[in-house]
């Protein structure tokens, strides 16, 4: 199994552009899964890969509108262990002064509530009238990123590098281009890289799951940099959110969930460069093997 699964990610590393090549996933009689870059079966289906990652965070960052003596009073909360950065504005604005013309932009501090407006009557007795827009992102856009080499956020292996930064096949959008994919078998003790606090957990998807990056634990940096693992085992994330971590520290199992072909785990840095998340550039401490590309027959 773990064989078929490197000769997989080798084919997708071919493909000179994720977007002229499909993969297709077959089942045979046996329940053998297998892909390959043309339909080997009728019953061959392209198999769809997602750059997305929805962390449901609406829960946690919301707008709040206080209304108190014809007064509404425009809050907004942040109950996550890191700083967002939001921006509101407001449209279909009648009779209420005190609206910002233009977007806002401000930070709000980890577990705190920020009052970004507040709206009062033009003409007394007439009621207020006002859509807020509110969009917010993970971090906050300031401070310069420290130089680090991460060590090898696994125990055991040796393990192979699966697909790497800019990888044709799924490592394509802002927020996973200089992710890394490291083959592993399912059961990895996966660990800390970098000390922190933990931000954001998932433990409860199973398989494919509602979200492409399957089960996943955030890690704060202290330079603003967000370490993210994904793909992780159902039920195997020991830490919670809040946790601060040090290298070596425990947070979960390797395994197969989400947008994953195989047991493998993605790991990636991200950073809030301005209401916008991507994923930076970053080297392990020590040499991890590059996969042979057996799609061409180089071995």
């Amino acid at each position: 199994m773990f064989t078929r699964i490197l000769l997989f990610c080798g084919l997708c590393m071919a493909a000179g552009s994720a977007m002229a090549m499909t993969i297709y996933k077959s089942t045979d009689a046996n329940g053998v899964v297998s892909y390959s870059d043309f339909p080997t079966s009728k019953d061959a289906r392209p198999f769809v890969f997602r750059d997305d990652m929805d962390e449901h965070l609406e829960q946690q960052v919301r707008l709040i509108v206080v209304k108190k003596d014809g007064v509404d009073s425009v809050y907004v909360r942040n109950d996550l262990y890191a700083p967002v950065e939001v921006e509101l504005s407001f449209t279909g604005v009648k009779n209420a002064s005190g609206a910002p013309g233009r977007p806002i932009r401000r930070v709000i501090q980890l577990r705190s509530s920020v009052r970004m407006a507040q709206l009062t009557p033009a003409s007394a007795g007439k009621p207020l009238a006002y859509t807020p827009k509110f969009n917010y992102i993970l971090g906050a856009p300031t401070g310069a990123t420290v130089g680090y080499r991460y060590p090898l956020p696994w125990r055991g292996g040796p393990f192979r590098i699966s697909q790497g930064a800019n990888g044709p096949y799924s490592h394509f959008g802002p927020k996973n281009r200089y992710a890394i994919d490291i083959a592993m078998p399912e059961g990895t003790p996966i660990i800390a890289a970098r000390g922190g606090v933990v931000v954001k957990t998932e433990n409860n998807q199973d398989g494919r799951g509602s979200d492409a990056s399957g089960n996943f634990v955030r890690v704060l940096h202290d330079d603003g940099t967000m370490g993210v693992y994904l793909h992780l085992k159902r039920g195997s994330v020991c830490v919670r959110e809040g946790q601060k971590v040090k290298v070596g520290s425990a947070l979960a199992l390797s395994g197969n969930t989400g947008n994953s072909t195989g047991p493998h785990l993605h790991f990636v840095v991200q950073r809030n460069t301005g209401l916008g998340l991507v994923s930076i550039p970053y080297q392990f401490n020590q040499p991890v093997g590059a996969l042979p590309n057996f799609a061409l027959g180089k071995q």
